[in-house]
């Protein structure tokens, strides 16, 4: 099953869109996806681009107090979509609807992705093995999953960086059905998908490489 439903379905004004995943996901490729097909986005836009994200990261900073009980402003989210990393969805007040989108990638992608960011910001990137994270990482995605499917008041569609990248056109079009009935311009967020920016990509060993 591309995604899971829970209990209800809801129109246009009563759920928040979610963008989630793991840090390096994919995540801020999916909110200028569904920015550029006509969502509102819900960001400060304090984080600016870089070159880890030349296109912008999309975050709000008050994500980062949900589990400070800063959760006011999620009611003024319906109809919109904010970006919150997966370590933070439980913090989410249950009075709301949410559609969740969950980005996943193939996880050599991601930790050598959040290793380049780290380097270009001079900060080390060896405190932690690959090993070690990759089983973190798993263990997460797991009890989040299983978490979510528990849920009432959530919608999750789970979607994959690498298959988007390869070939947007089924995801975008499994996207579009499951935030009905919002109005979403699917060719205009199939130009959001740039090979140029797929910048770590796994080789068949499983190895990352650098795109230069």
């Amino acid at each position: 099953m591309p995604f899971h439903f829970n209990k209800r379905s809801t129109s246009a004004a009563e759920f928040v869109t979610v963008v989630s995943g793991l840090p390096r996901s994919g995540t801020s490729m999916m909110m200028r996806m569904l920015e550029t097909g006509g969502m509102s986005v819900v960001t400060d836009h304090l984080r600016v681009p870089d070159e880890s994200n030349p296109k912008g990261y999309y975050e709000f900073e008050r994500v980062k107090q949900l589990q400070d009980g800063n959760t006011g402003w999620i009611a003024e989210g319906n109809g919109k979509v904010v970006k919150i990393i997966s370590a933070l969805l439980e913090y989410l007040p249950p009075e709301h609807q949410y559609r969740i989108v969950f980005m996943q990638r193939n996880m050599p992608e991601i930790l050598a992705s959040q290793r380049e960011m780290l380097l270009r910001r001079g900060e080390p990137a060896d405190r932690v093995s690959d090993r070690h994270l990759t089983g973190f990482y798993q263990d997460h995605l797991a009890h989040i999953a299983e978490w979510i499917a528990k849920q009432s008041n959530m919608q999750v569609i789970y979607l994959h960086y690498n298959k988007i990248m390869e070939n947007p056109h089924e995801p975008i079009a499994q996207l579009c059905q499951f935030l009905q009935p919002l109005p979403l311009n699917r060719d205009k967020m199939m130009s959001v998908v740039e090979s140029s920016l797929y910048r770590q990509r796994a080789l068949p060993t499983g190895e990352p490489v650098q795109q230069i």
